[in-house]
């Protein structure tokens, strides 16, 4: 499962807290000033990774559909995260295949005015 996510490096330690922090402002919109987190960065022996949410409740052993919608708005957060400068995804062929449909960016000066959901806490309670 580990060999199918989505392996990024970081130029910096301290860009892993930039992407989690970012991350929390990139996901879904179901309703107005409403955001759904859609990925988490994860770091695992030694490495890094960007995930959507449903692949790391497989991880952790629980059935979820990872649709190809979920990958391939995983790969253009993952894209966006790289032209920011803040990782290098390793084998850009996995993320060849993106799409940013029915994604929502908040500024991060405007993060005060919206409600930020995350479904998945990595270092959760299982």
């Amino acid at each position: 499962m580990i060999d199918d996510l989505l392996e990024v490096t970081l130029p910096n330690p301290e860009n892993f807290l930039k992407i989690k922090e970012t991350l929390t402002r990139i996901g879904v919109s179901a309703k107005e000033k409403k955001l759904v987190q859609t990925c988490h960065i994860l770091h695992k022996r030694g490495k890094y990774y960007i995930c959507h949410f449903r692949e790391l409740f497989k991880l952790d052993g629980f059935e979820r559909e990872v649709t190809l919608d979920d990958l391939q708005r995983r790969n253009a957060i993952a894209k966006l995260l790289e032209e920011w400068d803040l990782c290098k995804i390793v084998d850009d062929s996995k993320a060849a295949d993106h799409s940013m449909k029915n994604v929502k960016i908040i500024p991060f000066k405007e993060k005060h005015e919206y409600e930020l959901k995350a479904n998945y806490t990595i270092g959760g309670k299982k």
